[in-house]
């Protein structure tokens, strides 16, 4: 089992991630993308609540979602962050 501060490190780490990918997303505004970007907002505020896990299981949702909508061609991302997902480049 992960520490503390481990675990804030890889929340951390997720969320910034999270971030650069929000900055530049393009596609619809549809409902699973509202879905992902709630999630993502409910990382940051976790985090900022010191509640580190949930921190990152909402980050991971907030992943897993957009995953989702870039093998159904419903949001592009640019090539360098294809490689956090598990789309083909």
């Amino acid at each position: 089992m992960r520490n503390g501060s481990d675990l804030k490190r890889e929340a951390e780490k997720e969320i910034e991630r999270m971030e650069g990918v929000f900055g530049s997303i393009e596609g619809e505004e549809g409902e699973v993308l509202r879905l992902a970007r709630s999630y993502f907002e409910d990382s940051k505020y976790f985090f900022e609540k010191e509640d580190y896990l949930k921190s990152f299981e909402a980050a991971v949702i907030s992943w897993a979602y957009v995953d989702a909508l870039l093998h159904f061609g419903k949001v592009r991302i640019p090539k360098e962050l294809l490689k956090y997902f598990t789309v083909e480049r």
